[in-house]
């Protein structure tokens, strides 16, 4: 049985190319334990594509999966493909990735503790050979977007608020000149001015450099109030297409309105959010 989420937006709507492609993909941890099952979904050119889910819903893994950070966790890829600008990049290795400009900003604002701000920023333009003149410019286009690390450069970042070593992790992240950033859970832990705050930027990078962003966060998080593209990813789910709709288990399938219920709970539909279309492919007989 194929089991798809599939959202659809207003900026695939619009025709943009998937800078990202996620198809149809299996990640397994210890060569046992399945995480993700099915999962596909595209991130468009100078997009944005917010993933919703509950903790343990498999958003992490994800992201994970696309920025081949799953072997330092035992995990891996057994099915499916991940494309980025066209080319299949499931094989490759973290630091190619970053190369090719498609960077993940971990959960949990994982920043160098003992270094100042300002040298967390440029350990993001390692990987980077364009010369000093225009790391130089990126630095200031960063604080330009996050004035609170100009007061703060030269802080050891580990003796920061919380927020600020969001911005720090973000703006690291685009000292490497991505087109692309996985961005896991920036509100976690943070108060709603501050998560307001980094939204918004999350916005104008995408509307003024075209940096193109993959998004998980909670399902009761309003994600930047725009048209993005809206995916929900949740094990459960698949365990209640597998346990539930099996045929050895038909006479405890839910009614077929109940799991139209659950799914728009699950999905937030009273929001401004973009067009988005769940399909279940799967005949369950009128249930």
């Amino acid at each position: 049985m194929a089991n798809t989420v599939h959202a659809e937006g207003a900026a695939a709507a619009a025709g943009k190319a998937p800078v990202l492609s996620i198809n149809n993909i299996e990640v397994i941890y210890d060569h046992v334990i399945l995480v993700l099952k099915g999962v596909s979904l595209d991130v468009p050119q100078g997009g944005i594509t917010a993933l919703l889910g509950a903790n343990g819903a498999g958003k992490t893994t994800t992201l994970k999966a696309v920025s081949n950070l799953l072997k330092a966790e035992r995990g891996q890829v057994t099915k499916g493909s991940i494309t980025f600008k066209g080319e299949r990049v499931d094989t490759l290795n973290p630091n190619d990735l970053v190369r090719r400009g498609c960077i993940q900003v971990m959960e949990g604002r994982h920043c160098f503790g003992h270094l100042s701000v300002e040298e967390n920023l440029l350990t993001g333009a390692f990987t980077r050979k364009d010369g000093r003149a225009a790391i130089a410019n990126d630095l200031e286009m960063v604080y330009n977007y996050f004035p609170r690390l100009r007061e703060r450069r030269n802080s050891q970042a580990g003796y920061t608020s919380g927020g600020e070593q969001q911005m720090c992790a973000i703006g690291r992240a685009l000292m490497s000149k991505p087109t692309t950033i996985l961005l896991d859970e920036p509100s976690m832990g943070l108060a709603p001015q501050l998560v307001e705050e980094i939204f918004e930027i999350v916005k104008a990078l995408n509307e003024n450099e075209g940096v193109s962003f993959l998004l998980a966060e909670q399902p009761e998080q309003n994600v930047l109030r725009t048209d993005v593209v809206v995916v929900q990813i949740a094990r459960f789910l698949h365990r209640v297409f597998d346990d539930l709709l099996g045929p050895r288990r038909l006479g405890k399938l839910p009614h077929r309105d109940h799991l139209r219920s659950a799914l728009h709970q699950l999905l937030h539909l009273e929001s401004n959010l973009a067009e988005i279309h769940v399909e279940i492919l799967q005949d369950v007989g009128g249930h």
